[in-house]
């Protein structure tokens, strides 16, 4: 017995084999071992059968580990979400994996392995369905729901973040901001009272806060991050150009502006300093620096 959990293979693979034998008919439901599946016999000789199944049981649930996908997956999953938004507000219903992977410089292999890591999303003969990959994405990446956000530091960055709006559209809000510096405290930018440090508790519970942000300089980071763990966020990206020391069950991503410079001067200085005739061995890296990977710290 094969069993494929995709309707689309499951269908390809009937359908590739109904012309060898047209007086098989589809079997319709049955339930073998207590599942749900779809299946069909084909009779191989000598009274044996190939039986193809599709499981519909659904599995919301069964996602792969953080363990078996790559950061830099997880990061490219982000700019496909970016410009599938882009193209479904221009009205783009469909689009192929080559299409999405030179929208982003990638090849379209690409673009499929990094899905696959998740599940099968396209159609033959049709591609992705925009609307149906944007939902699966916000599922993948955790965005299908509101996540409100802590932030402590309300220096010039921390008040940039304050103003950006294109944390509302990914459904993520600063909820509230924090700084140690007496004559911020009390102020209001963006609709967002700067408070406390020693409230800081009181309010990821009373707000039901998991994520949250250090946007201090590099001498204060690792106390602001305590704070924050000791209030108890879960996640936390860190902006000063330090390694934080946190416990094993907190994530950390850190946003290192520096690095992400080194990179890009990386990129642009690999391209200026090959010969002509020759390719790069990692087109999709150094030809397009948007697809350098955001510096992560586990």
């Amino acid at each position: 017995m094969i069993s494929f959990r995709n309707r689309c293979i499951f269908s390809i693979v009937t359908m590739a084999l109904q012309p060898l034998h047209p007086d098989v008919e589809l079997e319709g439901f049955a339930v073998v071992h207590s599942l749900e599946v779809k299946s069909f016999n084909i009779p191989l000789g000598s009274g044996r059968y190939f039986m193809v199944t599709e499981d519909i049981n659904e599995r919301p649930n069964e996602m792969p580990s953080d363990a078996t996908v790559p950061k830099v997956v997880v990061s490219r999953i982000s700019l496909y979400l970016r410009e599938l938004q882009r193209l479904q507000s221009a009205g783009k219903e469909t689009i192929s994996s080559s299409q999405l992977g030179t929208l982003l410089g990638f090849s379209d292999a690409q673009v499929r392995k990094d899905l696959g890591f998740f599940g099968q999303f396209g159609y033959p003969g049709v591609g992705y369905r925009c609307d149906e990959l944007i939902n699966a994405m916000r599922d993948i990446l955790g965005t299908n729901q509101s996540w409100p956000v802590v932030m402590i530091g309300a220096g010039n960055l921390g008040l940039a973040l304050l103003g950006y709006k294109g944390f509302g559209q990914q459904n993520f809000s600063i909820e509230a901001a924090f700084d140690a510096d007496s004559k911020k405290i009390g102020k209001v930018i963006q609709g967002i009272r700067i408070q406390a440090l020693d409230e800081l508790s009181e309010t990821v519970k009373t707000k039901g806060i998991r994520l949250g942000m250090v946007v201090v300089p590099a001498d204060r980071a690792q106390e602001a991050a305590n704070d924050l763990v000791k209030a108890g966020i879960e996640g936390i990206v860190n902006f000063a150009p330090v390694t934080l020391t946190l416990p094993a069950d907190v994530q950390e991503v850190a946003v290192d502006l520096a690095i992400e410079l080194e990179q890009l001067s990386f990129a642009v200085t690999s391209i200026l300093n090959r010969p002509t005739n020759q390719q790069s061995d990692s087109p999709d890296v150094l030809s397009n620096p948007s697809t350098i990977a955001p510096h992560h710290r586990d």
